[in-house]
């Protein structure tokens, strides 16, 4: 229904933003990620929406990528997931890192995301690994446990997906080094080029 939205930032809280459009404020929940790449208030912004319709409530729900979008959407599909806590889940953990996670069964870093326990987050793997492999295939690469914190501790420092796992395909398979020395041989692959 509402597919977009673009306008000027009047307001940023905690969980939304109020978007005035043609002097109409909208209130969309947003992910602080989102958030966080708006700019300034006062600024021009645009968003790609969805709108949450229940019987109590009709909310409008904001993201900076139509991947983000997607991820929401599969994310709410999950029995037990409601918008607030896909948005939170959002929040806590980037779109490639809540993929990655999900991907690879890593139920201890879902079940850090604030109300996520571990039923939970088996419940996410379990009904979104199959989908998320095929729509995320860069993402979906089989990877070994200590290789998923470095790809995300890369992504979190702002490199993409793909950077990130081209850079520990180049690392040493050692059991030595810790998750702080990967990171760095990580960073001086991706200096080199």
């Amino acid at each position: 229904m509402i597919a977009t939205l673009e306008g000027i930032l009047e307001y940023r809280g905690d969980d939304s933003v109020i978007i005035n459009v043609g002097g109409i404020g909208f209130r969309v929940y947003v992910s602080s990620s989102t958030s966080s790449q708006l700019g300034a208030v006062k600024g021009r912004v645009s968003l790609y929406t969805h709108l949450h319709v229940r019987e109590d409530n009709i909310s409008l729900y904001g993201f900076a990528s139509s991947e983000e979008l997607t991820l929401f959407k599969s994310l709410i599909s999950v029995t037990g997931i409601g918008a607030k806590l896909a948005l939170t889940l959002l929040s806590a953990l980037n779109p490639e890192q809540l993929v990655m996670a999900i991907t690879s069964g890593d139920i201890d870093l879902l079940s850090q995301a604030p109300g996520i326990g571990k039923k939970m987050a088996s419940r996410l793997v379990v009904e979104l690994r199959g989908k998320l492999e095929k729509e995320w295939k860069e993402v979906a690469l089989p990877l070994a446990p200590e290789s998923v914190d470095v790809i995300a501790a890369l992504t979190g420092l702002g490199y993409s997906l793909a950077e990130a796992t081209k850079a520990i395909s180049k690392l040493p398979d050692s059991e030595a080094l810790n998750l702080e020395e990967k990171v760095r041989m990580a960073l001086q692959q991706m200096a080199r080029g």
